[in-house]
């Protein structure tokens, strides 16, 4: 048995589902579940069962995760106590998919000069905080929706960057309410909606107690990751989609307003304290800062609606 096996046991575990389990490994779903039956011939029986909600560990899946887990903290502690031990560590940022990300690199070039940076981009908060506890992260970005927190570990600061901006609705530029300059949730009630692959900064809930408010239950059909193909997915005129109202223009699709602002998020900066100074998290703060004000502009509602709300701007002096 490898390490990355033990990964995907514990993966697996986490998700809750083969699919989505698939979908954070960068893997079929086929393949992770003949990944699975080779695992469990070398252990001796199942160790996880199925049901369609999804698989929980068995009796001997529990047992298995235990010594997997503790067998990856072991390897995560060796990777950071060995770059701790480093004369120069590089500054090892891990951020999901926000639009601010595009625009961070000239930024961190501008606030830390002469510093290597190292940035990965994660599908999931909670693998972000568990990387970032594990000391293979320094900082993370992250994303959270309505009033849901993603927990922290041990020996983790924060600072709220973004404390409140809007969610908007992406559609396609042929689609009859691409003239409307905002739109009510309850328009898009016979829409089919599509999202990103994982979902644990509280969007899921969030949404759907916004269009439960609105009168309908969303119908979900897509989770893809690649940016380019939601957008593609959505200029065909086979979806819609939740977007940060400062997401760039994509070719056949239009973003509006969400009328009355049904569901709104905040972006928040997470650093471990024994791997970054306060120094150099204001520095990173600051860079972060500056690469979302560069985008506000992409559109002239948010730049209208951000304008009108100074309390909401970060303080980058």
């Amino acid at each position: 048995m490898e390490l990355r096996h033990l990964e995907a046991v514990c993966r697996i575990a986490e998700a809750g589902s083969l699919g989505r389990a698939a979908a954070l490994l960068g893997v079929s779903q086929p393949g992770l579940s003949a990944q699975l039956r080779r695992i469990e011939r070398v252990t001796g029986g199942e160790l996880f069962a199925r049901s369609r909600h999804g698989v929980e560990p068995t009796p001997l899946g529990e047992f298995v995760l235990s010594r997997a887990r503790r067998v990856l903290g072991e390897m995560d502690a060796l990777a950071a106590g060995a770059r701790d031990a480093a004369p120069h560590p590089t500054l090892r940022l891990g951020s999901v998919m926000l639009v601010l990300t595009d625009r961070l690199f000239g930024r961190l070039e501008r606030e830390l000069p002469g510093h290597e940076v190292e940035v990965g981009i994660e599908h999931s908060a909670a693998t972000l905080t568990r990387m970032l506890g594990a000391g293979q992260y320094d900082a993370i970005l992250y994303g959270e929706v309505a009033d849901h927190e993603v927990p922290l570990p041990d020996g983790v600061a924060s600072r709220t960057l973004i404390p409140k901006e809007p969610a908007c609705v992406r559609l396609s530029a042929a689609h009859p309410l691409a003239g409307r300059d905002q739109i009510h949730l309850a328009d898009l009630a016979e829409e089919t909606w599509l999202t990103i692959v994982e979902d644990d900064d509280g969007g899921p809930e969030a949404m759907t107690e916004a269009c439960r408010e609105a009168g309908f239950t969303p119908k979900l059909r897509y989770r893809i990751a690649d940016r380019k193909m939601r957008w593609d997915l959505i200029a065909a005129g086979r979806a819609v989609s939740l977007s940060q109202p400062t997401s760039p223009h994509a070719e056949g699709t239009v973003l509006r307003p969400l009328a009355g602002d049904p569901i709104t998020g905040r972006i928040r900066l997470a650093w471990n304290r024994a791997a970054l100074s306060e120094h150099r998290a204001r520095l990173l703060y600051r860079a972060a800062g500056h690469a979302y004000l560069d985008s506000v502009p992409h559109n002239t509602f948010y730049r209208s609606w951000w304008n009108s709300r100074p309390e909401l701007h970060p303080n980058l002096d």
